[in-house]
């Protein structure tokens, strides 16, 4: 009788422990996602329902079905989007990082200089990471 009872709380904290479900920002960010894509997911197949039973006046299993297969065509599309737009509001900093990683790499395409290479390299390392000590070691070729 004891063992169902402790077993919930200690397969949870294997879960958490596990999963890394303690990263209470991914959870977070996770659960707005999936509320949004599941309340547009819902407002798009009532309308399709509606356009085709009352609008088209098809009143049809097949109108359901069709429906159906439309919004589950739309959501890994829609996931991708609304969860990007949710990353980029509430991990910003590491969306920032993203962007200064691309444009350092845009910059070095065209870099020559070995020494403004290696002060732009601890300059985006500065900003994307905020670290307490940036240094910067080349080995000399022969």
């Amino acid at each position: 009788m004891c063992t169902p009872v402790a077993g919930v709380p200690l397969a949870c904290a294997v879960a958490v422990l596990k999963y890394r479900l303690y990263e209470i920002d991914r959870i977070i960010s996770r659960t707005l996602a999936y509320a949004i894509i599941t309340g547009l997911l819902a407002g798009i197949y009532a309308g399709l329902v509606l356009l085709a039973t009352q609008v088209f006046r098809v009143h049809t299993p097949v109108a359901v079905a069709a429906s159906t297969l439309a919004a589950a065509a739309l959501f890994n599309p829609l996931r991708r989007r609304v969860q990007r737009r949710v990353d980029r509001r509430f991990n910003r900093a590491r969306y920032d990082a993203d962007q200064t990683v691309a444009a350092f790499a845009t910059r070095l395409k065209d870099a020559v200089d070995l020494d403004s290479v290696r002060d732009d390299l601890a300059g985006v390392v500065s900003r994307a990471l905020e670290p307490g000590h940036v240094s910067v070691w080349i080995s000399q070729r022969d």
